[in-house]
């Protein structure tokens, strides 16, 4: 990889960011993260209150970028056939034939994914594991470029299914927008006082650009010394106190990944610990699932990744 390509690749970002930030004001290391997680090859799911922009930033990242992209409204009766597909019956030559579900795809929203039932939820796994699925006994690639946005709402638990550990650990990263300060929020009104400026957002990369972006995350260099420090991360939540199932070996690969697209962003052609530590908590925290007693006494996930972080020496 040249410099002059990791610099392309630089300014790939750049313009992708410059173009949400129109849209999503305030709102810039919520698109960082997304991006890195594009970047690196991994799925986020987004988790606030209703109306913080969940579904708008989906949206921008999809108007910025020219691809494909789909919505899915999970509801209760939605089944995995409306997501995957399913082959219907045609009377003009008598056989099946396969009609794609929305994840075939370049971006998928996957709007109040909490809202299904955990079959449907189930659906995702194969293609957010493996960018492949499994339908009537075929196996169908999807896209190059397959990058799942997830929202869900942390505080209405009414109709609502809990995301089981496999499926939350599919997600490179879970991290929320928050309200933005109130001179950014009168900024929202002002441009939305006559039209949403999302309907005159234009993409400003194609999906060659994102795909050589990805490439470019692949070639920054992080050290040995580094990579056990990303292991020895994971492997704390493991044994930390209060926790019941710690982190796996897909954290690791997540965190060394988002990682090396951090460092890019920044200019680098190199992993730093500063990047490392930057994204342990939205990489790592929403894989852990607590003791009872623990999370009755106020502990949190973020909390425990935030301790491990401070105690665990870093790497000259």
């Amino acid at each position: 990889m040249t410099p002059a390509n990791l610099e392309a690749a630089r300014q790939t970002y750049r313009n992708i960011a410059a173009n949400i930030a129109i849209i999503m004001r305030g709102q810039s290391d919520a698109t960082r993260h997304l991006l890195a997680a594009l970047a690196a090859g991994g799925h986020v799911l987004l988790e606030d209150f209703p109306g913080t922009g969940k579904t708008t930033l989906a949206k921008a990242l999809a108007r910025s970028i020219d691809a494909q992209f789909k919505r899915i409204q999970f509801t209760p009766d939605l089944l995995p056939s409306d997501i995957l597909g399913v082959s219907v019956f045609s009377q003009r030559d008598q056989q099946f034939h396969f009609h794609e579900g929305p994840v075939f795809t370049n971006i998928l929203l996957a709007d109040e994914i909490n809202r299904a039932s955990p079959r449907t939820q189930s659906a995702l796994l194969e293609a957010m594991g493996e960018a492949q699925v499994s339908v009537e006994g075929e196996r169908r690639d999807l896209s190059e470029l397959f990058f799942v946005i997830a929202t869900q709402n942390p505080v209405e638990f009414r109709g609502t299914y809990p995301l089981p550990e496999a499926q939350m650990d599919r997600f490179a990263m879970q991290f929320t927008l928050g309200y933005v300060p109130a001179a950014e929020e009168v900024a929202i009104l002002t441009a939305q006082e006559h039209n949403h400026p999302l309907n005159e957002l234009k993409p400003c990369a194609t999906l060659a650009d994102v795909l050589a972006l990805k490439r470019a995350v692949e070639a920054v260099r992080i050290s040995e010394e580094l990579k056990r420090y990303v292991v020895d991360l994971v492997a704390a939540t493991r044994t930390a106190g209060g926790v019941q199932l710690g982190a796996s070996p897909r954290a690791s690969i997540a965190l060394m990944k988002t990682s090396q697209a951090e460092a890019l962003f920044e200019g680098a052609d190199f992993v730093t610990p500063e990047q490392i530590q930057k994204l342990a908590v939205p990489v790592i925290a929403h894989r852990l699932v607590l003791e009872p007693s623990a999370r009755f006494s106020g502990l949190t996930a973020r909390s425990v990744v935030g301790d491990i972080l401070k105690k665990l020496p870093v790497p000259a």
